[in-house]
């Protein structure tokens, strides 16, 4: 049987995902107010069209990974706790985590948005499956 934990790996890898593309927006951000291309006001209360598309959209991609994803964290945690954490999740979990950095790669590189639309319905489906498992398992339970 696979260890319980094991559910926290992927999610793990995520966070660090996450944390690494603030980390360019960060840099990005400061490298064009350097560059003399933005100026600190620009980003008073968010991001001004003044702003580089550039640094647009790696902030973009970064609130991508902070919205759906928190349902991801969620079951995650949901699916340790009630006991429900099977090789078929880990994997599922595993698979959101891959297309949820693919999503990043293509929204970051070449942006095609078709490519991106599948990548993030396909991520959002796998999301889907892990909800119904564990609301599966805790039918189970009664």
């Amino acid at each position: 049987m696979l260890g319980a934990p094991s559910i926290f790996f992927p999610v793990l890898i995520l966070a660090l995902w996450t944390i690494g593309v603030l980390v360019l927006v960060g840099y990005t951000r400061i490298r064009a107010a350097v560059q003399g291309a933005v100026k600190v006001s620009d980003f008073r209360f968010g991001e001004s069209s003044a702003v580089p598309e550039r640094v647009r959209l790696i902030n973009r991609n970064y609130m991508n990974l902070l919205e759906v994803p928190v349902l991801y964290y969620v079951v995650c945690v949901v699916t340790y706790v009630v006991g429900a954490v099977t090789s078929t999740i880990v994997f599922l979990a595993w698979l959101y985590v891959a297309l949820r950095i693919a999503h990043s790669c293509v929204h970051l590189t070449y942006n095609n948005v078709l490519h991106r639309l599948y990548v993030f319905v396909a991520s959002n489906i796998v999301l889907l499956v892990l909800w119904i498992a564990v609301a599966l398992h805790l039918a189970s339970m009664r």
